[in-house]
């Protein structure tokens, strides 16, 4: 079964210095059909203006994973991290007993386009930790390749859940296959373009929840970005 998410109907706040978009209850958006799926609960798209940010806040028992699609996101954290995320670069931060960060678009004139992900912990009151990793465009073409894993397999960055998240990039025609093993759920979000998913067209921004399927075929049409949540 997949159940499509269709980017217009995300919930959406335009606060000037930030365009935000929330495929899940996100803030001041409550919607209790979509609260999250399985471990998976949060992919809000934002549009940050140049100079602007998030000032400091905190966060407790979560695994936050950041995906810049353009620009710049300069990041700190009470870990001592200071750091900044580009487009094929993967962050991740495990909130754990308590974290503070602050992200702001260092650019004075480029904007910022990133997701921003949310995945519950099997296991709270961890410590909280940082990682950020890069995963070239070249390494993500025609392929699903594994950017965050339980056990960070093949240079993946680790997450704390018995969850996997692949980045795939498909130009016009490109297929590629996920195997489902039995009992296994997905989540598939497009990041921009355009794609089928087993013969199912999404468009930037929409969202597909996948269940008792075992085999995702996904295939580029106008080149697409997009990631693929494979989750228990």
């Amino acid at each position: 079964m997949i159940a499509i998410r269709p980017a217009k109907e995300r919930g959406h706040a335009d606060h000037g210095w930030l365009d935000t978009w929330h495929t899940f209850s996100f803030a001041d958006y409550h919607d209790r059909r979509f609260m999250g799926f399985r471990s998976l609960r949060v992919i809000n798209e934002d549009f940050v203006a140049p100079g602007r940010g998030f000032p400091t806040h905190g966060h407790r028992d979560m695994e936050i994973i950041t995906y810049v699609l353009e620009g710049a996101l300069e990041h700190r954290d009470s870990l001592g991290t200071g750091s900044v995320i580009r487009p094929g670069e993967v962050q991740r931060m495990s909130a754990g007993t308590g974290v503070r960060h602050s992200e702001a678009n260092p650019s004075a004139s480029e904007p910022l386009h990133l997701l921003q992900i949310w995945i519950e912990p099997s296991t709270s009151g961890i410590p909280p930790g940082y990682e950020q990793k890069t995963f070239a465009d070249a390494d993500k073409r025609g392929r699903l390749r594994l950017v965050a894993s339980p056990d960070g397999a093949e240079g993946s960055v680790t997450i704390h859940q018995d969850a996997r998240v692949y980045a795939t990039v498909v130009d016009s025609g490109q297929q590629v296959v996920h195997r489902l093993a039995p009992g296994r759920h997905a989540w598939l979000h497009v990041a921009r373009g355009a794609l089928t998913l087993n013969g199912r067209r999404l468009a930037q921004g929409d969202g597909a929840a996948i269940s008792d399927e075992a085999s995702l075929v996904v295939v580029g049409e106008t080149g697409a970005e997009a990631l693929l949540f494979d989750l228990p």
